[in-house]
């Protein structure tokens, strides 16, 4: 028997006679919510990991075949310009469950599961389910959100014995909201043997960043042949739909979570790492929602992946409140499109980094907030793929050029690249005088989006985590509040700090006795990045090794060892690796960043019996240790 089908309530007011009636009469029936839904589409989800556009076919990419996602764009629309906001896992997530940057929220460093307000901010399935769908998600959650338990804003979350597909579990009926994800492209599945692969190593198209070496070919390969699994695992999920009779009620959204994943892709800002596959089928009864004239068609507007949950809601026609920060970009309900993708990248497992991404559909400015460390620091989970290894010891030998070694070496402040003439991003042009006005143009959107959302990254991790703590309050709210968080001066003193103008040497010694830790901050990052040109201010740095912020004396005590200064910088470092800091990741990261005047101190460490593991794998100090045979 065909479900009894309701007039949309989203054609009135909550408030007007008409739904109060309506509303009435359905709670009379005890149908209530799931016939206010009754109308909207069945929305299926399919999420897979870690691989962007360069892994799909119908994006142009030739390393792998996946047929049933082409075939999907064939019957829907594909999108061109879909951009990640975070690069990795849990910081993409916590964008997708709140519908908010996770830099407005203190959420975007990786696996760090900081507290917010949940009263204040609600997950879009819990909106879904107060709209009369059926939500489900049996696989990954990893929000990185303190305060809640992943799974609990779901319906169905999965159970031993029940099928996976979610829609299975719903009243007859109700509409459903469907995640399925699969893990079959994940990083993991590059890890280990290289040998055998059904894709041939031979004829796998490499990035430009990438020396053509064999094992990197080949783990090329076993990549490859793990994105057709998925893609096998896609056409499975449509055919259960289809058998199920609900290909027709259904719009269908196919997208990979990130890019990825060989090295330099995944976790990074670079179009390898933020661009992804967006494909939408839409039924012909809803052929309304159409985003372009016909299937088949490209859509060229710049959808980010914080824009997905609030159009979600949208589709299923439920409450969207304020927080959410996206822009719709599908069905009755579409925005204009933003002109911008702001991206972000900050600690990714044991190793930190600070980086800003402004884009639009070709132009992408980059500002590294930490470009004193090389993007290709060890980390690692990434070192457990063949190819990473192998890239690496070629650079230690001598054979990587400009282009295939840069990974490996310190950055400079702002990079800007031409993605249409350069999708590997390898031809930095940010001196180029033909692109200064949109250099600066994309500068001022960062700007102003940063403190549009409260960008919460312009302080070291743990000193923000201290602040919030000592205040009582979360990060979402510190950074909400000026007199805890200056924005507008915390982005001008790094602006200054990245400039690196010897001419602004003494306005660093100025601030380094400021009584805010984090102008503080900025002053010794500003000294340290005029490398030579900072022995002026040698006695400060001195004075720097006794400041109450750890992070302020370790880098003092790195910019020290490098003016030849080594016995004061590194007893400083010694007294907080043997006698307690409250920055243990930051310590390790300087340490290793120091390199060879650092080892004594790792070498007294290991003969101690201190080293530790890391969550993926061989430490910070395990890894130099190994390196030094120790």
């Amino acid at each position: 028997m065909s479900p009894i089908r309701f007039p949309s309530l989203k054609r009135f007011s909550t408030t007007s006679p008409w739904a109060v009636v309506i509303a009435g009469l359905l709670a009379i029936a005890g149908i209530g919510d799931v016939a206010q839904a009754a109308e909207r589409p069945n929305i299926l989800w399919i999420t897979s990991e870690d691989n962007g556009v360069s892994w799909v076919s119908c994006y142009g990419g030739t390393n792998a075949q996946t047929p049933a996602i082409d075939q999907l764009a064939k019957e829907g629309f594909r999108y061109t310009h879909c951009f990640d906001n975070a690069a990795v896992c849990a910081p993409t997530r916590s964008c997708w469950i709140t519908g908010m940057y996770a830099i407005s929220n203190g959420t975007q460093p990786m696996r760090s599961r900081n507290e917010i307000p949940h009263d204040k901010i609600k997950y879009y399935p819990d909106l879904l389910r107060q709209a009369g769908y059926h939500t489900s998600n049996p696989g990954k959650t990893d929000y990185n959100v303190g305060g809640r338990g992943d799974k609990e804003c779901w319906d169905f979350k999965g159970a031993k014995g029940k099928s996976q597909y979610g829609w299975k579990h719903r009243k007859p009926g109700q509409p459903f909201f469907a995640v399925v994800n699969f893990t079959d492209s994940h990083e993991s599945r590059a890890h280990g043997d290289v040998e055998n692969t059904k894709n041939d190593p031979a004829e796998m198209k490499l990035f430009s960043y990438h020396p053509d070496l064999p094992v990197i070919r080949k783990n090329y390969a076993k990549y490859a042949d793990a994105v057709e699994n998925m893609d096998r695992k896609v056409h499975d999920t449509l055919e259960e739909l289809k058998k199920d009779g609900l290909y027709d009620d259904t719009i269908i959204i196919y997208n990979s979570d990130h890019g990825g994943v060989m090295a330099r892709s995944k976790r990074f800002l670079y179009s390898s790492g933020v661009h992804c596959p967006l494909v939408v089928r839409i039924p012909e009864k809803w052929k309304q929602f159409y985003p372009a004239e016909k299937p088949g068609m490209t859509v060229d507007r710049i959808v980010s992946f914080v824009d997905m949950p609030k159009t979600w809601l949208s589709l299923a026609g439920a409450e969207i409140p304020e927080q959410f920060q996206g822009t719709i970009f599908l069905g009755d309900g579409t925005e204009p499109a933003p002109n911008y993708h702001l991206g972000f990248r900050e600690r990714a497992d044991e190793r930190l980094d600070n980086v800003r991404l402004m884009r639009d559909e070709r132009f992408a400015y980059h500002k590294n907030y930490m470009p004193y460390a090389p993007a290709g620091q060890h980390l690692a989970y990434l070192w457990k793929a063949p190819l990473t290894p192998a890239w690496e010891q070629h650079h230690r030998e001598g054979k990587t050029d400009a282009i295939t070694g840069r990974f490996f070496r310190p950055r400079v402040s702002e990079e800007f690249y031409d993605t249409e003439a350069d999708f590997d991003n390898v031809h930095n042009l940010i001196d180029a005088r033909e692109h200064r006005q949109k250099i600066n143009e994309l500068k001022q959107a960062l700007r102003e989006k940063q403190l549009e959302l409260r960008d919460s990254g312009l302080m070291p991790e743990k000193m923000r985590e201290r602040r919030a703590a000592a205040n009582d309050v979360t990060i979402y709210e510190m950074v909400r509040m000026d007199r805890l968080y200056p924005l507008a001066q915390y982005l001008d003193a790094a602006d200054v700090a990245l400039a690196r103008d010897k001419g602004q040497l003494q306005t660093f010694v100025n601030q380094l006795t400021d009584s805010d830790e984090v102008l503080r901050w900025w002053a010794v990052v500003g000294i340290h990045l005029l490398g030579d040109n900072a022995r002026p201010a040698a006695a400060d740095l001195e004075r720097a090794l006794q400041d109450d912020a750890h992070e302020v004396r370790m880098m003092a005590a790195w910019t020290l060892i490098n003016l030849g200064q080594k016995d004061q910088g590194l007893a400083c470092l010694d007294e907080l690796l043997f006698h307690g800091t409250n920055n243990e990741t930051m310590l390790e990261n300087v340490i290793d960043w120091i390199g060879e005047p650092a080892l004594p101190l790792v070498k007294k460490y290991i003969d101690q019996g201190r080293t530790r593991q890391g969550k993926y794998g061989i430490g910070i100090f395990g890894r130099i240790a190994e390196l030094n045979g120790w």
